[in-house]
């Protein structure tokens, strides 16, 4: 056992591991979680991870039983009858929820159980609705119903909460109220009911809140409120325990909450779709229910205004038939819970998250800087228990600048450690702890950011978090290979060698004498499918001829690419001049499909789509060449052909966009720019990188070459230093010349191997890529080009032939570009 582990046992051994249960961690990892063997999975907020044994003993209890729609009277009806029953109770029994005094409810999730007590809840212009500003988005739309029925709505922030309930201190925010109509405070009869809703653990932060709440509330809402009218009337309580129920689920027989949601997902991984609210029986007693549906009525008329509801509260809230199967699989994970105890889960658990959130803040960059800022935690409570096993934080470069919260993602994912990041749909938390006012919030928005997009830092600052979080099979291990991953990838240390792009980019004076050459052409008609080479091939306004000038899309509108559909690969294309026709193929087809580069008629509609934040016009094709492509990939798709006549930007219109982009040229169906320009020189050396770290991991399968295909470039070239293109402000390739956009940022489709009519994801080459090409959350490997044609230049007229000599950073060309645009 290595230092740090016994370091680890040493403080949190009598916590970590189940000394005491029937499986060791090691045990219950070896036997019940080989899948994760090279993976670690730290989001079990999101969604825990099911066992073996458990999916086993599901399999078996419905392979070997037979249950039947339980709204029957049939044999096979009442063993569903009786499994349901069975899990009511064991749900009931997880909260210490006495039947006598509450109901288990069934639904869809803990999303459709909080949306039912907003739907049903008896909301009048007299009540309140009150939340924590740290509640999921569930919980907030709540508001929507409360609103719409005239009543107020605001949130609380409570920012201290102590032993002593008196020393509680409480901020209010701004009340809401969509009824402009204004009342008195005298015409307030105190006979409104009203609603407190709270997370029993925050899922941004992990902050456990006090389940005293309910009584203050319930007994005593006038001192939270600080005498506002609005405290008046009758007082219930909902308590979101999505999050914290896996961990630390409430005692009801302690703190008597009118509402609380499960999830089930969330407590041992499987079923998905299926959630319980456990509602007090009185209270259910006050909501109203609109819809009836089978199940709910003990009888109706269908052509009179009849119904008689059912009397029994799961009777009456159970819409439909129940998913009976799922609720047939409960028991097999409250098995697993039940064996191991809530109490050493949650001692397991939170060793682990204090354990993590200890080292992220002990670690400092080389000037002393902190390296991590943790979210909801002082620094004097890290080593409390008022946290669950999540953690929320941000990174910081030396300088004191935000590393990403997605560059620590897509590292962390090339490392084998899958993570969460973003806002975690608790918009409140967020922006409380990533100090965004709401003038920053509708400043993000209007730039553009919305939940789960890239837009990671806005004006300097993060629009969300990254957030690691356990569960009861999460080991040292896990932790351990987490917090090294962050030392390596984000703290900087006197001793480590400077990235080798940082110190070439831009260098002028770095040219080798070696001449340097065009070793390939590249074409790829259609976007993300195979492309073909040619010894020499003309130019045009838009790049290549032909290059990605055409593009698949599926029947919705969605643009297919090898992201999502790896089989694209397969389709290989070809473009003979000669013949005017673009060759298509796919081992699928049996024909080789022919397209005609001049169509006789234009028989296919035209029509306009968005790629990248730009409109196309675009021409599609008859039903032949749909099914010809549908057959090639398996799914229905259609061809389209860009009108590039009809989609023209003049490149020396905009003179304030500057060189990072080709926001400027034409473009066909490229991501970011016509060209991109890869060097063999530079792929030999990130193979030997490659080679060098399979070796130090003692990796003993053959050696890994990446072929320069596997980047998709244009133009390949040969000769100089590896990486000498970073250097490269244009160039001249024979008579042509180009300018550089910059490095050509890298993502996960580099990473996908085809190898005998298979599709293969490894973490190569974007992992080693990532240990020294890396520039403020880019992954840089080539570059790319725009063509910088003259007014006297047509474009049959000009062609790229291969061997052509390179000349880079030619000052005719640099006048050319400091005179049409800002550099």
């Amino acid at each position: 056992m290595d230092e740090d582990k016994n370091s680890f046992l040493n403080e949190f051994g009598g916590a970590y591991g189940y000394p005491n249960g029937p499986k060791s961690i090691d045990e219950i990892r070896a036997t019940e979680f080989k899948r994760l063997d090279g993976l670690v999975y730290l989001d079990h907020a999101g969604a825990t991870l099911y066992s073996e044994s458990q999916m086993e003993a599901i399999f078996k209890d419905l392979s070997t039983n037979v249950y039947g729609n339980p709204h029957s009277q049939s044999d096979s009806s009442s063993a569903t009858s009786d499994i349901v029953r069975e899990a009511r109770q064991q749900v009931l029994d997880y909260c210490k929820a006495s039947p006598k005094d509450y109901s288990c409810i069934f639904t869809s999730g803990a999303t459709a159980a909080l949306k039912l007590v907003g739907e049903a809840f008896p909301w009048s212009r007299e009540s309140c609705f009150t939340y924590t500003i740290e509640n999921h988005n569930s919980v907030l739309g709540i508001r929507e119903y409360a609103l719409d029925q005239g009543a107020t709505a605001f949130a609380i922030d409570i920012e201290e909460f102590a032993q002593d309930k008196a020393s509680m201190r409480v901020l209010q925010h701004q009340a809401q109220r969509r009824n402009e109509a204004k009342f008195h405070q005298d015409e307030l009869t105190g006979d409104a009911y009203n609603l407190f809703a709270f997370p029993s653990e925050c899922n941004f932060s992990g902050f456990r809140f006090s389940l005293d709440l309910v009584e203050i509330m319930k007994e005593d809402s006038a001192r939270i409120l600080e005498g506002s009218p609005l405290c008046k009337g009758h007082w219930m309580v909902l308590i979101d325990a999505a999050k914290g129920g896996a961990t630390e689920p409430p005692d009801l027989s302690q703190y008597p909450a009118d509402f609380v949601v499960l999830s089930f997902y969330k407590l041992f991984g499987y079923p998905t779709g299926l959630g319980a609210l456990i509602v007090r029986c009185d209270a259910a007693k006050l909501l109203k229910k609109t819809y009836f549906s089978g199940g709910t009525v003990a009888a109706a008329i269908a052509d009179i205004d009849f119904i008689k509801r059912r009397k029994g509260v799961e009777e009456l809230f159970e819409d439909g038939t129940i998913s009976f199967l799922s609720i047939a699989s409960v028991s097999h994970g409250f098995k697993i819970l039940n064996s191991l105890t809530i109490s050493a889960i949650t001692q397991h658990t939170t060793s682990l998250a204090m354990y993590v959130r200890k080292v992220l803040l002990s670690l400092r960059h080389e000037n002393g800087a902190r390296v991590c800022k943790l979210y909801g935690v002082p620094v004097s409570k890290v080593l409390r228990h008022e946290f669950g096993p999540s953690i929320s934080f941000n990174l910081k470069r030396p300088d004191g600048s935000w590393y990403g919260y997605r560059e620590v993602e897509k590292l962390a994912s090339l490392s084998g450690i899958q993570l969460r990041t973003g806002c975690f749909c608790n918009p409140g938390a967020c922006a409380k702890f990533l100090g965004l006012s709401h003038t920053d919030l509708l400043s993000n928005i209007e730039a553009g950011h919305v939940c789960w997009d890239d837009y990671d830092i806005v004006r300097g600052k993060p629009t969300g978090a990254v957030r690691v979080s356990f569960g009861y099979m999460s080991t040292y291990e896990d932790a351990k290979k987490f917090v090294d991953f962050v030392k390596v990838s984000f703290v900087a240390l006197s001793n480590q060698t400077a990235s080798l792009y940082e110190f070439k980019q831009g260098d002028e004076t770095r040219l080798s004498a070696a001449k340097v050459s065009l070793r390939s052409i590249i074409i790829y008609p259609i976007k993300s499918c195979a492309g073909f080479s040619a010894e020499r091939w003309p130019l045009s306004s838009n790049g290549l001829f032909y290059d990605r000038e055409w593009v698949l899309t599926s029947l919705t509108g969605e643009i297919l690419t090898q992201k999502k559909v790896p089989e694209m690969c397969f389709i290989s294309t070809s473009v003979d001049l000669n013949l005017g026709i673009l060759f298509v193929e796919s081992p699928r087809c049996k024909v080789r499909l022919q397209i005609k580069l001049i169509s006789d008629s234009d028989n296919g509609v035209r029509e306009e789509i968005n790629i990248h934040g730009r409109r196309y016009e675009v021409q599609g094709y008859n039903n032949e060449v749909s099914i010809w492509f549908s057959t090639a990939l398996g799914r229905p798709c259609t061809l389209s052909r860009c009108s590039s006549s009809d989609y023209k930007f003049c490149s020396k219109k905009n003179k304030n966009t500057g060189m990072c982009r080709d926001v400027q040229s034409i473009l066909n169906f490229a991501n970011e720019a016509q060209f991109l320009l890869i060097s063999e020189e530079s792929i030999s050396d990130l193979n030997n990188r490659i080679n060098k770290r399979d070796a130090q991991k003692g990796t003993e399968e053959a050696s890994f070459q990446v072929n320069p295909m596997r980047f998709r470039p244009n133009l390949v070239i040969s000769g100089g230093e590896p990486y000498a293109e970073d250097g490269w402000r244009n160039l001249r390739i024979g008579l042509k010349y180009f300018g550089s956009l910059g490095g050509c940022n890298r993502c996960q489709m580099i990473n996908i191997v085809h190898t005998a009519g298979q599709v293969q994801k490894s973490n190569e080459p974007l992992a080693t890529l990532a240990s020294y090409r890396r520039v403020k959350g880019k992954i840089l490997f080539g570059i790319l080009l725009r063509y910088e044609s003259s007014d006297e230049e047509q474009d049959n007229d000009i062609w790229l032939q291969v061997g052509e000599e390179i000349h880079p950073n030619c000052i005719k060309l640099q006048e050319k570009w400091n005179s049409s645009c800002i550099v």
